[in-house]
């Protein structure tokens, strides 16, 4: 990969150079405009894990001091609001923020906005509707198009089983906009030529989503497939599949791209993951708060591409992590140049 966005060159002879820990600090001027604080869902999820690699990577590349935390876990709300409550106060010029939720993080938005500070919006979106009651404005939002990445699968898995087969979704949070919009492009993409037996929500969560594949197998041993709203569920639905004796026989396909499911597919365990690029979603993240903080214009949205990843694509997608593995291009170089 010779070039996949502004610092992809620079990032590789650097080693990827990783946050050790939510709550560092890097830079040396400590400026307020050049400091960025970021807040991002759980570390104990490898997909925010790249994330946070993308922020600090980008930050460390261009001399930005960068304060990074993290939520416990993915359904860590009020404690992920407690830390953006805490940074709020503090000196930065810029917040990246990740919410967990679609309301967890505006009333803790809501004196960052007052105050004139740009917020960069990832991954999941802040519920408009909030939004707009306590006048938040994003300078942006960078995230993957959900309902394209959960369309990829779907047109996957009909590629890969009989016309009519029985499938099973399992969706993350129940009421997630980012599971939904997954859930929905899956069901869009299948139409009538696949018979969804079953649509339950596994909270993003391995194990919740073990036990149900577990059942649902159980109750449909000819189930030719499932498609989860995430890596983790999607390995959780691996590990059912083969406790009952039908590795290879089940197809199964997640949505992220994270190392151990990219691993998996390599290994004959999920069927293909339509993986997203976490790392370049936190590159963007801060780079647009540079440019926010130059006063520059951002585009309302910015779409984060997405690329399936099957068995022939596995050694490649695991030789560029956290990196994306294939080339796309960067919207916002221009504006950084200027």
């Amino acid at each position: 990969m010779k070039r996949v966005t502004r610092i992809a060159l620079p990032l590789g002879a650097l080693a990827l150079l990783l946050a050790g820990c939510a709550g560092s600090g890097s830079g040396s001027d400590g400026s307020g405009s050049s400091n960025v604080a970021a807040v991002i869902k759980g570390l104990d999820n490898p997909f925010f894990q790249a994330m946070q690699s993308g922020i600090q990577d980008t930050a460390d590349a261009d001399g930005v001091s960068v304060t990074i935390q993290a939520a416990a876990d993915i359904g860590d709300t009020t404690g992920q609001a407690d830390k953006l409550t805490a940074l709020a106060g503090q000196d930065f010029g810029c917040f990246v923020v990740n919410p967990i939720s679609g309301s967890n993080l505006v009333q803790a938005l809501a004196p960052i906005a007052a105050a004139g500070k740009p917020i960069v919006n990832i991954d999941q979106p802040i519920d408009a509707d909030a939004a707009a009651a306590a006048n938040i404005t994003p300078a942006t939002y960078i995230g993957t198009d959900n309902e394209a990445a959960g369309g990829k699968a779907g047109d996957f898995v009909v590629s890969k089983v009989p016309a009519g087969a029985k499938v099973a979704i399992i969706g993350g949070i129940a009421g997630d906009v980012t599971s939904a919009a997954r859930v929905d492009g899956f069901k869009a993409a299948a139409g009538d030529k696949l018979d969804v037996i079953q649509e339950s929500a596994a909270d993003w969560k391995r194990e919740v989503a073990l036990t149900q594949a577990t059942d649902i197998i159980a109750a449909n041993p000819d189930i030719s497939a499932f498609f989860a709203a995430n890596d983790d569920m999607g390995l959780g639905i691996v590990k059912a599949v083969e406790n009952a004796g039908l590795t290879g026989k089940i197809t199964v396909v997640s949505v992220d791209g994270n190392k151990d499911a990219l691993e998996s597919v390599k290994a004959g365990g999920l069927t293909a993951t339509v993986a997203q690029y976490p790392y370049a979603i936190g590159e963007l993240g801060l780079q647009a708060c540079q440019v926010a903080v130059a006063g520059g214009d951002l585009p309302k949205d910015i779409e984060s591409p997405t690329a399936l990843v099957t068995s022939a694509e596995a050694d490649q997608a695991i030789s560029a992590f956290p990196q994306p593995f294939a080339p796309f291009e960067n919207p916002l170089e221009g504006l950084l140049s200027k």
